[in-house]
C-alpha cells in the first residue's frame, strides 16, 4: 500500500465518524444547528488551510454573535470532533504498527522486534542477551496529576468506537457487517453526543485511584505478561546452548495515587489502606478469572497423560472431592490453588466478585508461594509432552504473579521536605531531644539524626499530646508499614521527598521511618524503603551532586543503601526546574546533574537508578519517550529506569491496548539501548561551553519576562483561563501550593495547561532565541557552524530541539492575540505580549536556521498531518472561549457559561493532545 493510499484510508475513518457525529447532531439538536455549525466548519477550514482573510472575518463575526444555547452546541460539536478525530489517528497508529511489522521493516527500532533483529546482526548470543536483561528494570509510574479532563463514561465510549474501527479494517468482511459496524458506531456516538462530557463534582482521592485502575483492566494486566512472552521468544531465537528458560522481570507499573501527600492534604492513611485494598483486589480478581478459566482448559485425564509427583501431590491436596473430576488432575489441583487464592483474599479483607470456592484451604503466605504452584503445574504439562498447552494462558499468569504479586502496583509515597522537618521537630520536642530543630544549623540537624538513628528508642510516647498534622504523618507510615506486612515488600518500596535541599531532609525521613518499623535502627541501620531525594528547582539541580556526596558520606546512609542492594533512587523533576528557569535551563540542568551524579555514584561504588518526573507536554519534561531515553546522558541508564506518566498522556498512551502494549515495548527497548551504550562517550568540551552560554543567556530572558516584568502575573491570570480551569473538578490535589497569586506558588501543571489552552505554550520554547542571538552576535559565523554541528552529533541537544519544535508548531500567536483582549490593562497586554510574539520569531529562526529545516515536522510527518488536520477544528474552541470568557468575567449570569467555558478547555486539550 502507498502512502497516499494508506493516508486515504485515516481520512476515511475520519470522514466515516464526521459524518455520523452530523447525523447524530442533525437527530438530536435539528437541522438549523446542524447547518450552523457546518458553516461554521466550511468557514474554519478556509480559514485555516486556505489563509482566508474574508472567511476569517465571517468566522468570527457568526461566531461572535452565537447566543449562550447556539455557543454550547457548537463548543459541544467542534470538541467531540476532536476526540473522533484522536481515536481515528490512534486506529491509523495501530493499523501502521502492525503493517511494520508484518514487512519486518526496519524503521521499528523501538520495538523488541527491532532491538532483538539487532542483536541478531551483531551476533550476541543468548547468553549474552541474558546478562543484560538481568540488569534492566522499568517502572511507569501513574499520578494523579489533574490534566485529564475526560470521564471514565466517555473514555469507554471511545475506546468501543475505536474496536469498531479496528473490526471495520478487516478485509473479509461481508457487506452486511460493514453495515452493521457502521449501525454500531452510530449508536455509539449517539450516546457519546448524550453524555455529560465534564465531571459534576470534583474527583476525590478514591476516584482518583479508580482511575488509576482502569488502566490495568484496559492495558497493563494483559501487556506486561505478553511482552515477557515476546521478549522469551525473542531471546529463544539467539544463539546459544541449553534451553531459552524464562527471562526476569523486566518491566513492572508503579503508582503515586494514594501515596502522593505533596500539597494534597485529602491523601491521608486511610486513602494509602484503600490504595493497597483497591489493587490487591483488582490483582486477586485476575487471579480468580484466569485460575477459573485455566481449569476449563485443561481436563486432561490422569488415564493419557503422565504427571509430575509435584502435581499428583497439588491434585491430591485439592479439597475437590466431586467423582467427576476424579480422573482430572490438572483440574483438580486449579481448584486446590483457586481455594487457596480464595482464602488468601479473606485473610486480606478484600471483596470478592467471582464465584465461591469448592471448599476449605489454607491461605497462601506470600505471592511466591501461589507461584510455586503454578510452576507445579507447569513442569507437569512440560514433562508430559504438553509444552503448547503451558505456553499460553498458563504462562501468562505465571508471569503476571511474578509481576504484580498480591499488590498490582508499587505504591510511592512523596512529601514535601518542610512538612517532614515540622513533624520531626515536634517529636523531639515532646520528646525532649531538642526543644528547638528548627533553630539548628545543618551539621547539628545531622549530628542529631543520626544520634536518632543509632537508639531503639522510638520518639513517639503514648501519653504526648501531637497536632494533626504529626498524627497524620505518622499515620501514614505506619499504614505503609502494614501494607508492606500485609501484601509484600514490593507494595510500597520509595518514600520520594519534595524540595530536597540537604542531607537532613533525607535523614528526617529516616526517622519518620524507623518510628514505623521500617528503618531498623543501630550503627548501621536498614531500610526497607528506598529515600528518594527529589531534586525540583534550578537551584536544587545544581547542589545535588554535593548533596549525594554529604549523603553518602554517612556511615548510616551507605548501611541503609548495603540493606536495599547497593542502589540509591535519585528523582529529579522537569516541571518545577522548567518553571524556574525556563525550557532550556532546566534541560540543561537536568543533564548537568545527571553526568555529575553518574560520577559521584561511581566514585562511592553505589548503583544509581533515576526516577524521572516527566509531566505530559514539553514544558514539563514530556515529549516521546523513546528519543528522551535515548538522549539521556551517557552513563546515566544504568538499566534501571522510573518515569512518571501522567495526565492526560495516561490516557493516550494506555487507555487503547495496543497502543499502551506498544508503548510500554518502546519504553524497554530504550531502556536496553542506552543500557548498551552506558559507557561514556566523548563529547565535544566545546558543545557543553556553548550550552552553559545558550543556558545563561536563556534563563535571563525567561525570568526577566516571567519574575522581573511588573504586571506579568496579572497578564498571565487575564489572558488564561486558569481560574476557570480550577472549576473543571479534574483532581483533588489544589492548584496552587499556598493561598498566593505569586507564579512561584503556582504548580507547574495548572501554569503549563493554561499556556496550552491560549495557544502560547510559553514553557515550552520562551528564552531559546534571544540565546541563540546572543551566542551568534558573540560567536559569528562559527558559533553557527558549531550549532549545527550539536544539532546533528548530540543526542541531547537534538531532543532538545525536536521536543522544542512540537510545541513551536503547535504554537499559535493569531489565536493568542485574542486572548490578550481579555487583559483589562491593554497598555501592559501590548508590552507583554509584544515580548513574547519578539521572542517567538527569534525562537522560530533559531530552530531554522539550526537545523537548516524549512518546515516544522519534516521529520515526523504524521504529527505534521495531524496538526493540519484538526486545526481549523480548534480555531472555533479557541475564539468561542475567548468570546465566553469576556462574557463570563463581565458578570453575565446564564447558568450554563462556566459550562461551556469548561467544554472549550476539555475540547482545545483534546485536539492539542499533550497540553498539560
Amino acid at each position: 500500500m502507498s502512502a497516499i493510499e494508506k493516508e486515504a484510508v485515516l481520512h476515511e475513518d475520519i470522514r466515516l465518524l464526521g459524518r455520523i457525529l452530523g447525523d447524530t447532531i442533525r437527530r438530536h439538536e435539528g437541522e438549523a444547528a446542524f447547518e450552523l455549525i457546518e458553516t461554521i466548519r466550511r468557514l474554519a477550514v478556509a480559514s485555516r488551510r486556505l489563509e482566508d482573510v474574508t472567511s476569517r472575518r465571517s468566522l468570527a463575526q457568526v461566531l461572535d454573535a452565537l447566543s449562550d444555547d447556539q455557543a454550547m452546541v457548537v463548543v459541544r460539536a467542534f470538541s467531540y470532533f476532536s476526540q473522533l478525530a484522536n481515536i481515528a489517528e490512534d486506529r491509523h497508529h495501530v493499523r501502521r504498527h502492525r503493517e511494520n511489522r508484518r514487512q519486518g521493516s526496519r524503521p521499528l527500532a523501538s520495538t523488541l522486534r527491532g532491538l532483538f533483529a539487532d542483536a541478531l546482526e551483531r551476533g550476541t548470543t543468548r547468553e549474552e542477551a541474558r546478562a543484560t536483561l538481568e540488569r534492566v528494570r522499568v517502572t511507569p509510574v501513574l499520578t494523579a496529576h489533574p490534566t485529564e479532563v475526560q470521564r471514565r463514561s466517555t473514555l469507554d465510549l471511545q475506546l468501543a468506537i475505536a474496536a469498531c474501527l479496528a473490526r471495520r479494517d478487516d478485509p473479509g468482511l461481508l457487506d452486511e457487517e460493514r453495515e452493521a459496524l457502521e449501525v454500531e458506531l452510530a449508536r455509539l456516538v449517539a450516546t457519546l453526543w448524550q453524555t455529560r462530557m465534564l465531571r459534576a463534582v470534583k474527583l476525590g482521592v478514591k476516584d482518583e485511584i479508580e482511575n488509576a485502575l482502569a488502566y490495568f483492566d484496559y492495558s497493563f494486566i494483559e501487556a506486561v505478561p505478553a511482552l515477557h512472552a515476546e521478549i522469551e521468544d525473542s531471546l529463544a531465537r539467539l544463539p546459544g546452548g541449553g534451553p531459552p528458560g524464562e527471562v526476569p522481570t523486566v518491566l513492572t507499573i508503579g503508582s503515586w495515587v494514594g501515596g502522593d501527600r505533596d500539597g494534597n492534604p485529602f491523601v491521608t492513611a486511610e486513602m494509602l489502606e484503600h490504595a493497597f485494598r483497591r489493587q490487591a483486589e483488582m490483582a486477586f480478581d485476575h487471579y480468580f478469572a484466569e485460575v477459573h478459566a485455566l481449569g476449563a482448559a485443561l481436563p486432561l485425564s490422569g488415564l493419557l497423560v503422565r504427571l509430575t509427583p509435584a502435581l499428583a501431590a497439588l491434585a491430591e491436596s485439592s479439597p475437590d472431592r466431586s467423582p467427576f473430576r476424579e480422573d482430572e488432575p490438572y483440574r483438580r489441583a486449579l481448584t486446590g490453588v483457586f481455594a487457596r487464592l480464595a482464602a488468601t483474599a479473606t485473610a486480606l479483607g478484600l471483596k470478592r466478585e467471582h464465584r465461591t470456592a469448592v471448599g476449605t484451604a489454607q491461605p497462601y503466605a506470600t505471592p511466591a508461594d501461589f507461584a510455586a504452584d503454578l510452576d507445579a503445574i507447569d513442569e507437569s504439562l512440560r514433562a508430559g509432552g504438553s509444552a503448547p498447552l503451558a505456553d499460553g494462558r498458563l504462562r501468562r499468569l505465571r508471569r503476571a504473579v511474578r509481576v504484580f504479586g498480591f499488590h498490582l502496583a508499587t505504591v510511592d509515597l512523596r512529601q514535601n521536605a518542610d512538612v517532614h522537618e515540622q513533624v520531626v521537630a515536634e517529636l523531639l520536642r515532646a520528646a525532649r531531644v531538642a526543644p528547638d530543630y528548627l533553630a539548628l544549623d545543618e551539621p547539628s540537624r545531622v549530628a542529631l539524626l543520626r544520634a536518632e538513628l543509632a537508639t531503639p528508642r522510638p520518639l513517639r510516647s503514648p501519653f504526648a499530646l501531637y497536632s494533626e498534622l504529626a498524627q497524620g504523618e505518622l499515620a501514614i507510615v505506619e499504614q505503609a508499614a502494614k501494607g508492606l506486612a500485609a501484601l509484600g515488600p514490593a507494595a510500597i518500596r520509595q518514600y520520594v521527598i519534595s524540595k530536597t535541599e540537604s542531607v537532613s531532609d533525607l535523614l528526617e525521613v529516616a526517622v519518620l521511618l524507623k518510628e514505623a518499623g521500617l528503618v531498623t535502627p543501630g550503627e548501621s541501620p536498614a531500610s526497607r524503603l528506598q529515600v528518594v531525594p527529589l531534586f525540583e528547582t534550578i537551584g536544587d539541580l545544581r547542589r545535588a551532586p554535593a548533596t549525594m556526596r554529604a549523603w553518602f558520606a554517612l556511615p548510616e546512609a551507605r548501611a541503609m543503601v548495603a540493606s536495599l542492594d547497593g542502589v540509591q533512587e535519585v528523582m529529579l523533576g522537569y516541571s518545577d526546574s522548567n518553571k524556574d528557569g525556563g525550557y532550556v535551563t532546566s534541560n540543561w540542568e537536568l543533564y548537568k546533574a545527571e553526568l555529575e551524579l553518574v560520577a559521584v555514584f561511581r566514585a562511592a561504588g553505589v548503583r544509581l537508578r533515576f526516577f524521572h518526573g516527566r509531566g505530559g507536554t514539553v514544558g514539563r519534561g514530556g515529549g516521546p519517550s523513546y528519543e528522551a531515553i535515548l538522549a539521556q546522558p551517557p552513563g546515566s541508564v544504568q538499566g534501571e529506569l522510573r518515569l512518571t506518566e501522567q495526565g492526560e498522556v495516561i490516557a493516550s498512551k494506555y487507555a487503547n491496548r495496543e497502543i499502551g502494549r506498544r508503548n510500554l515495548e518502546a519504553l524497554l527497548a530504550a531502556t536496553v539501548r542506552a543500557t548498551l551504550d552506558e559507557a561514556p562517550r566523548h563529547e565535544h568540551e566545546e558543545y557543553h561551553a556553548a550550552m552553559e552560554e545558550i543556558s545563561a543567556e536563556a534563563m535571563a530572558a525567561y525570568r526577566g519576562l516571567v519574575y522581573d516584568t511588573p504586571g506579568f502575573a496579572d497578564y498571565f491570570r487575564a489572558s488564561t483561563p486558569l481560574n476557570e480551569i480550577a472549576g473543571l473538578n479534574i483532581g483533588s490535589r489544589p492548584a496552587s501550593r499556598k493561598p498566593s497569586q505569586r507564579i512561584e506558588d503556582l504548580r507547574a501543571i495548572p501554569w503549563v495547561f493554561s499556556w496550552a489552552q491560549c495557544r502560547v505554550m510559553l514553557p515550552g520554547w520562551y528564552g531559546l532565541g534571544s540565546a541563540v542571538a546572543a551566542f551568534r552576535a558573540r560567536h559569528g559565523e562559527r558559533g553557527q557552524a558549531l550549532l549545527e554541528r550539536m544539532w546533528v552529533d548530540w543526542p541531547f541537544f537534538r531532543a532538545m530541539l525536536s521536543n522544542l519544535e512540537m510545541l513551536l508548531a503547535k504554537a499559535d500567536l493569531s489565536v493568542a492575540a485574542r486572548y490578550k483582549e481579555l487583559v483589562p490593562d491593554a497598555q501592559l497586554a501590548d508590552a507583554v505580549f509584544g515580548r513574547i510574539r519578539r521572542e517567538l520569531d527569534l525562537t522560530v529562526k533559531a530552530f531554522f536556521e539550526i537545523t537548516r529545516h524549512e518546515a516544522f515536522l519534516v521529520g515526523n510527518p504524521a504529527l505534521a498531518r495531524s496538526i493540519r488536520n484538526r486545526f481549523p477544528y480548534l480555531d472555533p474552541l479557541n475564539h468561542l472561549q475567548v468570546e465566553l470568557l469576556k462574557r463570563y468575567r463581565a458578570g453575565e449570569t446564564e447558568p450554563r457559561l462556566p459550562r461551556s467555558i469548561h467544554i472549550t478547555i476539555n475540547g482545545i486539550a483534546a485536539g492539542l493532545r499533550n497540553s498539560g
